[in-house]
């Protein structure tokens, strides 16, 4: 392999590669996949220069140790945490050079969840079907890293940018998720729908990539009977049969065999990707007239 790779020391909880993702290919039953929280992977990219499409990584809770053997500029955003390069602290949230084979470690979130990290050349791992993404859903994709592997990386393009530290939104104290009715509205009573709309919710440990899971009062169906299966979307609210609502995220189904009461703005679905467990969650109408 070529010396421009970086070498995986501290896979952590879970960091996969993470681009745009593989929009379009729901009817073969493809998930789309891609960055959670695609404004910090936007960000990443833009601070070490490569073009919007470059392949990023995505942690999970505690970050992960890299080693790059060709000296490379990488830039860390999402989830608030400390950044070091040979146990010296850098900038979190700006481009940073790090030389052929120092270490970089990408510490715990300090806040949030999952934190992004952009390199020079942008990580370059066979596409399938033109995208890069880790889905951990239908296993497309190159496979979460783990501790020992390497990644060959891109050539890098443009220089990175010229600033000090990039501003970020805080990840979410309170998950605010504008929602539109879904084709399922009717399948649950009125009072059910009022609940979903003005009653607290918090986040679950039980969420992951393929959806945000709730905790909360369940919602009550007025069709009971079973309901085959349907094509559904991002930001789809699906509520299961305990009746608490989950948010599809990126590495969601294509079908699904429970009703969907509303679908969530896609514009709020980045924060839902830095909610912590028990983080409350609202849902509010935006019907259209």
């Amino acid at each position: 392999m070529s010396d421009h790779a970086l070498a995986v020391v501290r896979a952590g909880a879970l960091t996969t590669v993470q681009d745009l993702g593989r929009p379009g290919h729901a009817h073969l039953g493809v998930p789309r996949s891609g960055a959670l929280d695609t404004p910090a992977a936007a960000l990443v990219n833009r601070l070490v220069g490569n073009p919007p499409e470059a392949a990023v990584l995505e942690t999970t809770l505690n970050g992960c140790t890299l080693r790059p053997r060709s000296a490379v500029t990488v830039a860390v955003a999402g989830a608030p945490c400390r950044v070091t390069v040979d146990g010296r602290p850098v900038a979190w949230g700006a481009p940073v050079r790090v030389p052929a084979g120092a270490l970089l470690d990408v510490g715990a979130a300090l806040s949030g969840v999952r934190g992004y990290v952009g390199v020079s050349g942008g990580v370059a791992v066979e596409p399938v079907l033109g995208s890069r993404s880790t889905d951990l859903l239908s296993g497309l994709g190159p496979p979460p890293l783990t501790d020992g592997a390497v990644l060959p990386l891109g050539s890098p393009t443009r220089p990175h940018a010229r600033v000090d530290v990039a501003p970020q939104p805080a990840p979410p104290t309170e998950l605010v998720l504008r929602v539109t009715p879904g084709p399922r509205e009717d399948w649950f009573t009125a009072a059910a729908v009022r609940t979903f709309t003005s009653r607290m919710y918090r986040v679950s440990a039980a969420s992951n990539r393929i959806g945000l899971r709730t905790e909360g009062p369940a919602l009550e169906r007025a069709l009971t009977r079973e309901l085959p299966s349907e094509g559904v979307v991002l930001g789809a609210v699906q509520v299961p049969p305990d009746g608490r609502p989950v948010v599809f995220l990126a590495d969601h189904p294509t079908t699904g065999g429970y009703p969907v009461i509303a679908v969530v703005r896609t514009a709020d679905l980045p924060a839902a990707a830095q909610a912590v467990p028990g983080t409350p969650v609202r849902f509010v109408s935006v019907r259209r007239r």
